[in-house]
């Protein structure tokens, strides 16, 4: 059987297996990258069908827990959501705690909502390799929002802009200079911003920090809201906010950019792989296979405009 022929079968036992095929699907995928490049060219380009939502921000600021409270909003929409919650990897064993179970509690077992954490496996970034790969298979299994809550590894964790919709970046009040650092990296991608744990003191600070930074980095008009993730607060607000802003991103020229984005991400990593694999060495590698490879993969991830 090739790769090909596996891969349709897989998906033919999504079609029919619910919840547990769904996390064997995943779970090859991850493990076997050829797989997941036989699964992503069946999959074809997204469909823009699913939203992607982006939780990102230093570790302890609560992006669980606010993860959790936007899934709760989205089931009370009626819709089904999906959590793809990075854990880190060991650097000695490569292996991660995947502790979905232990920060999500009983909403691992609500209807309508899958979770699944990913180890980083070596890569950079806050996220790992095979979460676009995750994203696709979730939109073939009919979920209506994906959240992808990266690790928490600080400034650095950017690349969640390649691959959301939105991104909201996370803050909370009493974490010394981490708003400052902030405006190297996460400040600049962020579509909103949030303080969470605004019931403690100094909130009201940490949110002005924010919105005196924003003009720093021309981001003048990311809105800065404040929540209290374990009560609830400011999360239906914060809702509201993503929605309007995943309506803005069916633009032409927005979906071109993010097109832009993701051609760039999917050459990174089709180096990095082949590179791992030591397929060819990278001063030979064939730019126009190359090229091609990247082109199929995005055929079609934007309608042309006046489709839409």
């Amino acid at each position: 059987m090739t790769l090909h022929d596996d891969a349709r079968q897989a998906l033919d036992a999504l079609a029919a297996g619910g919840v547990a095929a769904l996390g064997r699907l995943l779970r090859r995928a991850e493990e076997e990258p050829a797989f997941a490049d036989a699964l992503g060219r069946l999959l074809g380009p997204r469909h823009g069908t699913t939203r992607r939502v982006g939780i990102t921000g230093p570790a302890g600021v609560g992006k669980s827990t606010l993860t959790a409270a936007l899934t709760r909003s989205v089931r009370a929409e009626g819709r089904r959501a999906a959590i793809l919650a990075v854990d880190p990897s060991s650097p000695r064993s490569g292996g991660a705690l995947l502790g979905d179970r232990l920060r999500f509690g009983a909403l691992a077992a609500a209807e309508g909502v899958f979770l699944r954490s990913l180890a980083t496996r070596g890569e950079t970034g806050g996220l790992s390799a095979s979460v676009e790969i995750s994203c696709r298979v979730l939109e073939a299994a009919g979920f209506d929002v994906v959240f992808i809550e990266t690790v928490g590894v600080g400034q650095d964790e950017v690349e969640v802009a390649d691959l959301a919709d939105v991104v909201v970046v996370v803050q909370a009040p009493g974490l010394g200079d981490d708003v400052q650092a902030m405006k190297a990296g996460l400040l600049e991608i962020a579509d909103v911003l949030v303080v969470n744990k605004a019931d403690r003191d100094g909130a009201a600070r940490a949110a002005a920090e924010l919105q005196a930074m924003r003009r720093w980095t021309g981001a003048a008009a990311t809105p800065v809201l404040q929540t209290t993730a374990t009560r609830g607060a400011g999360v239906d607000e914060l809702w509201d906010v993503v929605r309007t802003l995943e309506r803005a991103r069916d633009a032409p020229e927005a979906a071109r950019r993010a097109l832009i984005r993701r051609a760039a991400r999917m050459v990174e990593r089709a180096l990095r792989e082949r590179w791992r694999r030591a397929e060819a060495p990278a001063a030979s590698v064939d730019d126009e296979s190359l090229r091609a490879e990247v082109l199929e993969a995005l055929a079609g991830s934007v309608a042309p405009e006046g489709t839409r």
